[in-house]
């Protein structure tokens, strides 16, 4: 099964072992990632605005990209994902969104909406199916209790992204049984960790931060994980009350793989 990837800047500078770590067990699953070419940033936050036009066409591009190739477009990071997969919901059902954003590509690459968005949990849970990957497991992760940490971009706005249950999501906790851990369930593991309020307010981003690694703690969480990057640097810098190690997802991914050492090597 072969995919076009949309890898984003930060898992190329910031977050490279998202990255990394990704790809090496997707090739041990028997998938394979194609990175399209000349990607350009997805422009980090979608912008609600509807006059904003300019800072969605890479997302466009990137999109006709796939739909050229015939593949889905897979992402890691969860807000390439939020940004792209709302894009692409604009250029479906949103006619004039479409025609604005159409006028500025080149004719042979208008672009109506054809191509999928997958995000990489989404394709290990409905392509690869997580019992399937439980049989791929050759070092499960027994003994470890990991907090599956969401967010708000993979899971909202819940009809565009259709992710999973917002205010119940399982794929995440379906994940961590696959790879042989125990999940734990904490009540803010689908609520705001701070995201960009670091920029402008660090002291609230500190208050959001310790609040999620605090409620995974009370549940005795040996650890997290996360599809974010933003979501991992304030888990990781701004929660200042309470320390836990927090991991991207593909990391432990890899390690039950048995592939973690090829990446490091």
């Amino acid at each position: 099964m072969k995919y076009s990837y949309y890898p984003g800047c930060t898992l190329k500078t910031k977050a490279k072992e998202l990255n990394d770590y990704a790809i090496a067990s997707a090739k041990a699953l028997g998938i394979e990632m194609e990175e399209i070419e000349d990607w350009q940033c997805c422009g980090g936050v979608y912008s609600t605005a509807t006059d904003e036009i300019a800072n969605k066409l890479s997302s466009v591009r990137a999109l006709a990209q796939a739909r050229d190739k015939g593949q889905d477009l897979l992402t890691l990071c969860s807000a390439c994902h939020n940004v792209i997969k709302r894009v692409n919901n604009d250029m479906r059902n949103n006619e004039d969104f479409r025609t604005r954003a159409n006028n500025y590509m080149a004719p042979d690459m208008e672009y109506n909406g054809e191509a999928n968005v997958i995000h990489y949990l989404e394709m290990l849970r409905d392509v690869v199916g997580f019992d399937n990957l439980k049989k791929a497991v050759v070092n499960p992760l027994k003994g470890k209790k990991i907090a599956a940490y969401y967010g708000c971009l993979l899971l909202r706005p819940g009809k565009v992204m259709e992710f999973d249950d917002p205010e119940n999501p399982q794929i995440m906790e379906d994940f961590i049984k696959a790879i042989g851990a125990t999940p734990v369930i904490f009540s803010q593991r689908n609520e705001c960790c701070g995201g960009y309020m670091t920029l402008n307010d660090k002291e609230l981003a500190q208050k959001r931060s310790n609040a999620v690694v605090a409620s995974a703690l009370e549940q005795q969480a040996d650890c997290m994980i996360t599809a974010c990057p933003l979501c991992r640097y304030n888990l990781v810098a701004n929660a200042t009350e309470n320390q836990i190690p927090v991991y991207y997802f593909t990391e432990l991914l890899a390690e039950a793989l048995g592939v973690k050492e090829e990446v490091q090597a």
